[in-house]
């Protein structure tokens, strides 16, 4: 019988007799199938003891990184010397765009300025506790609240930009929740500003079925936005928790979900994309909302994050920056509980993950 058996490019035939019993001398067995497992064995060619590693790339999260390091470790909002870590993680023409404040704060002499006094108003008195954060290697955002020892406070997104030669931070985007939210009073302001605008036809899009967050975020904005609200809704999780910070409430359920996106459909406004950062599991992003294309624009931060294993959203934060700026409630709350931001916190941990 003639027996053959490959391993990759080698190959071995051995020839056997099923009726013969003849004894090896050498081998000291007789011949037949385990006789011709232990020549194949002792004739085959030799393996090294140890195999060349072949090198994989491996993903980075720089981003991530650097600030859940300047947040969570160097308390860089709270504290000078967390102030001065994250100065000196800065590029020299970094860019923060606090959307408290009414103009952007650009140059590394303005930034440190700004750092050092931001602070100092918090110090010992309150910290920032970094609730969510993006998995991004180049850009990244995180989700916070300010939280005193019993009480916590303010939230809001920051998005965080790096500079691709030298890894330092170039450009921040900062938006707090506002104190007041109009809730369904925005809807019917946007009616309002839009009752006499014209209906735009749909514009023909390639159904796709992206997996990374920020693939995901840019197909619904970018692609799908305004065209087709059962196409985005296949991405969102039935266990969806949906934040709006105009309205108090967080909206649960793709029923909910669904029904806000609608409501918010409106023929002559816009979310148009800015900056997105590359996480993979999670993802934050900038935005500007543009009504019947006027000049005059407002911005705001989106974080949605997935499910590692469905790769549905389960969870989205949106904040538009305040119309007024600083916003007097916001002022005046920051002055009376610098700790907080709020004049009356909420207990410790009642608000998971900043819900």
């Amino acid at each position: 019988m003639s027996v053959v058996t490959k391993d990759e490019d080698v190959e071995f035939t051995s020839t056997t007799s099923t009726t013969s019993t003849t004894t090896d001398a050498n081998a000291g067995s007789n011949t037949g199938p385990f006789n011709f497992i232990t020549k194949l064995f002792k004739n085959a060619p030799s393996i090294p003891q140890s195999l060349p590693i072949i090198p994989t790339a491996v993903r980075t999260t720089k981003a991530q990184d650097l600030m859940t390091r300047l947040v969570k470790e160097e308390e860089c909002y709270s504290t000078e010397s967390g102030a001065m870590a994250f100065i000196e993680a800065c590029a020299d023409g970094v860019i923060i765009e606090d959307c408290f404040e009414p103009e952007a704060i650009v140059g590394i002499e303005d930034v440190t300025t700004y750092m050092i006094e931001k602070a100092a108003s918090r110090q010992g008195k309150g910290t920032v506790r970094m609730d969510k954060i993006s998995d991004g290697d180049s850009a990244c955002g995180f989700a916070w609240t300010w939280t005193t020892d019993s009480e916590e406070g303010l939230r809001g997104t920051t998005f965080a930009e790096l500079d691709p030669v030298t890894d330092k931070i170039s450009y921040i985007r900062e938006i707090t929740e506002p104190l007041f939210k109009p809730g369904d009073l925005t809807v019917e302001i946007l009616k309002l500003a839009t009752a006499n605008a014209t209906k735009k036809e749909p514009e023909p899009f390639v159904s796709s079925t992206p997996t990374d967050a920020n693939e995901v975020a840019k197909y619904l904005f970018n692609e799908v936005q305004g065209q087709d609200v059962e196409e985005g809704m296949r991405f969102f999780s039935p266990s969806i928790l949906y934040r709006d910070f105009n309205f108090e409430d967080i909206l649960s359920g793709k029923d909910e979900v669904k029904k806000f996106i609608e409501d918010f459909s409106f023929p002559v406004i816009e979310f148009r994309t800015q900056k997105f950062d590359d996480g993979k599991l999670a993802t934050c992003f900038t935005w500007e909302v543009v009504i019947m294309d006027s000049p005059q624009t407002t911005k705001g931060i989106s974080f949605y994050e997935l499910d590692p294993d469905t790769r549905l959203i389960t969870y989205v934060r949106d904040v538009p920056e305040p119309a007024i700026k600083p916003p007097p409630l916001g002022k005046l709350a920051r002055q009376l509980r610098p700790g907080l931001g709020y004049f009356q916190g909420v207990e410790i941990g009642s608000r998971q993950d900043g819900l």
